[in-house]
């Protein structure tokens, strides 16, 4: 059985194991207290960071190559466009612009917000994430324009990775997004793997039922 340590970004991986329907157990994971006492985590994670996950001799970070290693390895799946696939490059395309483009800009402005000195957080950084952010936006939002999922006609793991970085954007410095993607989010937040996930993430799921969304 796999193992996911943490949720956070894990929530994205725990989302696709629901989709390819594999077993899988979740390991919290504290990051904010006590986490050099977590001897098993750091054994796994020296680095010290979510998610991670161990799936028989293989042990591997960084939720994107979670997601691919995952598709690779347990598929083939339709939420994985073949590269003979119309779709492949724009699947590829924001499957990692989720993280690189969205959600890793986003991260930094509100690490800025948790660690800074109020007087230091309107600074030249957060300024240039948010650029960062709203520029990717951009391709999003022109991409729903044409589809309505982020690679095309049906539902893939970018979408996954899309809109786990647009809800973290509105949840975290609570970014106002358009119609066309509110109403995307609506759509992928649907199905049902995205229901079962939230229930294996209860700090997840707890944290969003707390929150007004705009």
């Amino acid at each position: 059985m796999i193992t996911l340590y943490g949720e956070g970004r894990g929530f994205r991986v725990a989302w696709l194991l629901e989709e390819l329907g594999l077993p899988y157990r979740m390991r919290p994971v504290d990051l904010l207290s006590g986490l050099e006492k977590d001897t098993e985590f750091l054994a796994i994670n020296p680095a010290g960071f979510i998610p991670a996950i161990v799936d028989g001799d293989t042990v591997l970070v960084e939720s994107i190559a979670i997601l691919e290693y995952l598709l690779a390895r347990h598929g083939p799946s339709p939420l994985a466009p073949a590269p003979t696939d119309t779709d492949f490059a724009t699947y590829l395309q924001f499957l990692h612009m989720g993280e690189a483009g969205l959600a890793g800009p986003i991260n930094a402005i509100v690490a800025t917000i948790i660690l800074a000195p109020e007087a230091e957080q309107a600074n030249w950084t957060t300024k240039w994430a948010r650029d960062i952010f709203e520029s990717r936006l951009g391709l999003v939002s022109r991409q729903l324009a044409k589809t309505p999922y982020i690679a095309g006609d049906r539902f893939t793991a970018a979408d996954i990775s899309v809109t786990y970085a647009l809800q973290f954007a509105q949840r975290t410095i609570g970014y106002v997004l358009g119609d066309t993607e509110r109403a995307y989010i609506a759509r992928t937040t649907a199905r049902e793997s995205y229901a079962r996930a939230m229930d294996a993430c209860p700090a997840t799921k707890a944290w969003v039922a707390g929150l007004t969304i705009p």
